[in-house]
């Protein structure tokens, strides 16, 4: 029987605590190439770099790991590994460990989802992983825990096509963890708050600053609130933004 193949990225970089953790939980389950980028490229979304052209570099080479670093986005790293790289399509996808949460409304920002989300396109079952702190030095025992199990259950059942698992992890201890809790995105937006700066050319300048804002306070079944309960979060995730209830009615318009 062939050996799983498995590919693993991030936003956070090569060199992140968060992918380092993510390749221990991954070990036990098949031969592992981590395709990442060599730095943080938080915020990126889906983007990808069609003006500059990208190169990767082997850091690491074992019989069960391989580890390049792409200059890139992470949406990079996975058509990079899909297409140069690797030597079939893998069997499972998994990004993260993202040091800060991708739930709510910023999973559309999230480089960690666009990455998981890209695999998804190519019918490879992902994962993104997620932990609700932005501390380098976060402590993954919770989920090095607790993932191998969600990772065995993606493994036995697979996912529809095109569909991908967005997991927020609570910053909680071993005995204060609930478990997994399948939920909703929650409706929400970020507040932004422009905080003046002045950039090395003496102009005025502003950092994005801001916070979340939760429109379903009330709503137990969102991944916010879950993550509030000391629950894990999974939202399942297709990359389709048709909103089909409003197709009927736009024909009406007889435009």
């Amino acid at each position: 029987m062939e050996e799983r193949l498995i590919l693993i990225s991030n936003d956070d970089g090569i060199s992140s605590k968060g992918i380092e953790s993510l390749i221990r939980i991954a070990q036990p389950y098949g031969k592992l190439v981590v395709v990442a980028p060599v730095n943080a490229q938080s915020g990126k979304s889906h983007s990808v770099s069609l003006t500059t052209p990208i190169r990767y570099e082997i850091r690491h080479s074992s019989k069960n790991l391989e580890k390049y670093v792409l200059y890139g986005t992470p949406v990079d790293c996975v058509k990079g590994a899909l297409t140069k790289i690797l030597p079939r399509k893998p069997d499972l996808m998994l990004s993260g460990i993202n040091h800060g949460s991708n739930s709510a409304i910023s999973v559309v920002y999230s480089g960690t989802m666009g990455a998981a989300i890209e695999a998804s396109f190519y019918g490879i079952p992902s994962i993104g992983l997620s932990i609700i702190t932005h501390d380098p030095d976060a402590d993954f025992e919770v989920v090095e825990k607790t993932a191998p199990a969600l990772i065995e259950k993606v493994l036995e059942h697979g996912l529809p096509n095109q569909v991908s698992l967005n997991v927020n992890y609570p910053v909680t201890t071993p005995a204060e963890f609930k478990g997994f809790k399948i939920c909703t995105q929650t409706k929400s937006y970020w507040y932004e708050d422009f905080e003046e700066t002045t950039d090395r050319f003496g102009n005025t300048a502003y950092y994005q600053r801001g916070h979340l804002v939760n429109m379903e306070p009330e709503n137990q079944n969102c991944d916010e609130n879950a993550l509030a309960d000391n629950y894990a979060a999974i939202v399942p995730v297709r990359a389709d933004f048709t909103e089909y209830k409003m197709i009927e009615e736009l024909k009406n318009w007889n435009l």
